[in-house]
């Protein structure tokens, strides 16, 4: 699928990032990462070795998105596709639940990494993508489209993703594709928390799995909870060159959730 591609996937250390780089490289791709994490870096670099360039950066900084795009020019000389996965969790508390005086700087933080972060990417690397006539692949989430996917900075956040994406692949046709992908749940999520509230040493998979399971396959139609790794083929689609029919659209990959029973399972 990426074979002759050059991938560039931001927030690839763990999680869903780090599924998605593991399956461009399987399908053929030279891939980068930027991550902000050291620690996260190190390890893909003992993961992968010479496989990937990895970078380590914020992708709310503009000088680390340009020493990124640096790297990426000096060792591939291209890029083909931009794939946006870093995030952050609000820890689904209620707005009523947060101290009104905390409510600023949690927006600040959570819709600056989850949506400012996407479109600085954008604007660092576009002329790159634009000479390839790449793609840009972002991360939107279920919780763009209903309720209770998140708190509401969470959600205010991914909606905005989806925004982003429309309004970037009409600003960049037609050499540019910008797609999204709106994944549901998923195994081993690293999403922290925020420090706004004090939750940054927590992540989502610290849920306890057996009640978090319990509820999800009580929501979904396909009854198994899906990987990283899962989600990564439409990524790898999207990002790729046999892509050529898709723009300003966001996948939903929601498990059939938002198909749920509302009246049968009541009546049995």
């Amino acid at each position: 699928m990426l074979s002759e591609h050059v991938v560039l996937i931001i927030g690839g250390g763990s999680g869903l990032g780090l599924g998605i780089a593991r399956h461009c490289r399987d399908e053929g791709a030279q891939v980068a990462v930027m991550e902000v994490s050291a620690e996260k870096v190190t390890a893909l670099k003992e993961e992968f070795g010479d496989d990937i360039l990895a970078v380590q950066g914020d992708v709310t900084l503009v000088e680390d998105l340009q020493r990124c795009r640096t790297a990426v020019v000096e060792q591939f000389g291209r890029l083909d596709a931009l794939i946006g996965c870093q995030g952050i969790f609000d820890g689904n508390v209620a707005l009523r639940d947060v101290p009104v005086e905390s409510v600023p700087a949690l927006f600040d933080e959570v819709l600056r990494i989850n949506a400012l972060g996407h479109i600085l990417a954008a604007r660092v690397f576009v002329d790159l993508l634009e000479q390839s006539e790449g793609a840009i692949v972002l991360t939107a989430s279920v919780a763009a489209y209903a309720a209770d996917g998140g708190g509401l900075m969470y959600t205010a956040s991914k909606g905005a993703v989806v925004s982003i994406i429309n309004q970037l692949a009409f600003e960049f046709a037609p050499r540019v594709r910008v797609n999204g992908v709106a994944p549901s749940t998923f195994t081993n999520s690293q999403l922290r928390g925020p420090a706004a509230l004090g939750l940054e040493s927590q992540k989502q998979s610290d849920i306890p799995k057996e009640d978090f399971l319990r509820l999800f396959l009580s929501l979904v139609l396909l009854q198994e909870l899906p990987t990283p790794e899962d989600f990564a083929p439409l990524y790898a689609f999207l990002a790729s060159r046999h892509n050529k029919i898709m723009t300003g659209q966001t996948i939903i990959a929601d498990q059939g959730m938002f198909n749920r029973a509302v009246l049968s399972k009541g009546a049995a």
